[in-house]
C-alpha cells in the first residue's frame, strides 16, 4: 500500500517571514540575531573567568529562554580559485606567473585533503502570546473568511506582538554586547535563506549571507 506523499512544508513549522521576524504556525514569533564570536584560547585565565561568569549573569537576567545556533559549513574555496586564474592569465612577468600556479596548486591540493569550515553564530530570540488573550475571546478559534476588520486586526496584533519581541531583542543586544559580543538582526532575505540552507544542506556549501548593515565577522 502506498503512502500518500506529503510536502516538506508540512513538516516546517514556519508560516511565513515578515519584516525580518518569523511567524510560526503556533503564532509565535521569533527573531533571528546573527553574533560575532569571542577566541577565549587568546585570553589570559582571568579573562576567561570573568567572561564565563559574565555570560552566566546575561543568562540568568533573562526571563525567557533564547536559543543559540552554531551554524558549520565547509567553505567553497572555488569563487576563489576562479580569482586566482583569471589574476595568473593577467600577470605579464613570467616568475610572477608561475608563483600564482604553484600557489593555486597548493591551494586546490590543500583544501582537498583538509575541510576548511566556515562558522556563524546565531540567537533566536522567541515570543509566544499567552495562550488565550480575554481581548480576543473565543472568536480567535472560532473558523471563518476574514473581513477587512479581522484583517486589520490581525495586522494591530501582530504590530504589538512584535513590539513585544524587539523589546526583547534590545534586552539580547544590550546584554551581549557588555561582553563584546556584536549582533546583528537577520532580515527578511537573509532569514530565508538561513532556513532554506537548513532544510537544504546539500544545496550550498556557502554559510549565509551578512546584512547589509554593518556586518558580524
Amino acid at each position: 500500500m502506498a503512502l500518500s506523499a506529503k510536502a516538506t512544508q508540512g513538516f516546517v513549522p514556519i508560516k511565513e517571514v515578515r519584516d525580518g521576524v518569523v511567524i510560526l504556525k503556533d503564532g509565535g514569533l521569533r527573531a533571528i540575531l546573527m553574533a560575532s564570536s569571542i577566541n577565549l584560547s587568546l585570553k589570559s585565565s582571568e579573562e576567561q573567568m570573568a567572561t564565563i561568569a559574565s555570560f552566566q549573569t546575561f543568562l540568568n537576567s533573562l526571563d525567557f529562554s533564547i536559543q543559540i545556533v552554531v551554524q558549520s559549513r565547509r567553505l567553497d574555496i572555488r569563487p576563489y580559485l576562479i580569482l586566482l586564474e583569471s589574476r595568473a592569465k593577467e600577470q605579464l612577468e613570467p616568475l610572477l606567473k608561475i608563483q600564482t600556479r604553484e600557489y593555486i596548486e597548493f591551494i586546490r591540493n590543500f583544501t582537498e585533503n583538509v575541510n576548511i569550515m566556515t562558522k556563524h553564530f546565531f540567537v533566536v530570540v522567541p515570543y509566544t502570546e499567552p495562550a488565550l488573550n480575554a481581548s480576543k475571546g473565543l472568536s480567535a478559534f472560532l473558523p471563518g473568511k476574514k473581513s477587512s476588520s479581522k484583517i486589520a486586526e490581525d495586522t494591530a496584533d501582530f504590530e504589538e506582538k512584535r513590539n513585544q519581541l524587539e523589546q526583547r531583542m534590545g534586552v539580547v543586544e544590550q546584554g551581549l554586547a557588555r561582553l563584546g559580543v556584536r549582533t546583528v538582526k537577520l532580515g527578511t532575505e537573509e532569514a530565508v535563506e538561513l532556513f532554506y540552507k537548513v532544510f537544504n544542506p546539500g544545496e550550498s556549501e556557502q554559510g549565509i549571507k551578512i546584512p547589509a548593515q554593518e556586518g558580524v565577522k
